[in-house]
């Protein structure tokens, strides 16, 4: 047992960069995987709505650490190790698809249907129609809850310290166990936490407010 110092503050400030950059590749991934179960969501093919649907509800109704527990130990029984980064990466990504996947395909249903009805009728395709008219008005829809669910996914990259990752939570956990000092050790880590979400929940309600506003004139 030691005391908590500038050295294990530094260690856990330097471990911010493994959330931040756990917390990118999940959104990113996030995003690609959601765009594409919101088209489906909103396909005219039933079983492509169908699969999205499926999907969306598996990773919306169960928990991100079970995710997490079966993509890093399922694997290794499968014979396949798997790297902790990796690891989290693929479970977060899949858990990012589906809430913003649903996220966009309630933007994507928010535009009035005239907009696509117009289109068709100009005779734009399927995918014209969807980029030109139909997406660039469900973005700005869509732009606030997805900041909003962006504040979550930082917040659930934690869950990856259970599997061995050292992103902010692990550093903190490596810390107390050489202080015993959990409520300055976790203390500092939730701050700096507080200090990564907080601008991003501020701008997330200032989206929201311009869009009520933008909506009542």
């Amino acid at each position: 047992m030691r005391e908590f110092s500038s050295v294990d503050l530094i260690f856990i400030a330097m471990a911010i960069r493994w959330t931040l950059i756990l917390s990118v590749i999940a959104f990113i991934g996030g995003a690609v995987g959601g765009l594409a179960l919101a088209l489906s969501r909103t396909a005219h093919s039933r079983a492509l709505r169908w699969l999205s649907m499926s999907f969306i509800q598996v990773f919306q109704g169960t928990p991100l650490l079970m995710q997490l527990f079966l993509v890093y130990f399922g694997l290794a029984v499968l014979g396949l190790p798997i790297d902790p980064l990796v690891a989290a990466a693929v479970a977060l990504t899949l858990h990012a698809s589906a809430f913003l996947g649903e996220i966009w395909r309630g933007a994507i249903q928010a535009v009035p249907q005239g907009q696509s009805e117009a289109a068709t009728a100009l005779a734009l395709s399927y995918r014209d129609r969807m980029r030109h008219v139909v997406l660039p008005q469900a973005m700005r829809v869509a732009t606030a809850p997805t900041v909003g669910f962006l504040v979550q996914l930082i917040k659930g990259t934690s869950l990856a310290s259970i599997i061995g990752f050292t992103e902010l939570t692990r550093a903190g956990q490596i810390v107390n166990n050489a202080t015993f000092q959990p409520f300055l050790v976790f203390g500092t880590v939730a701050v700096l936490y507080f200090i990564l979400c907080w601008p991003l929940s501020l701008l997330a309600r200032r989206m929201e407010a311009r869009m009520r506003l933008a909506v009542t004139r």
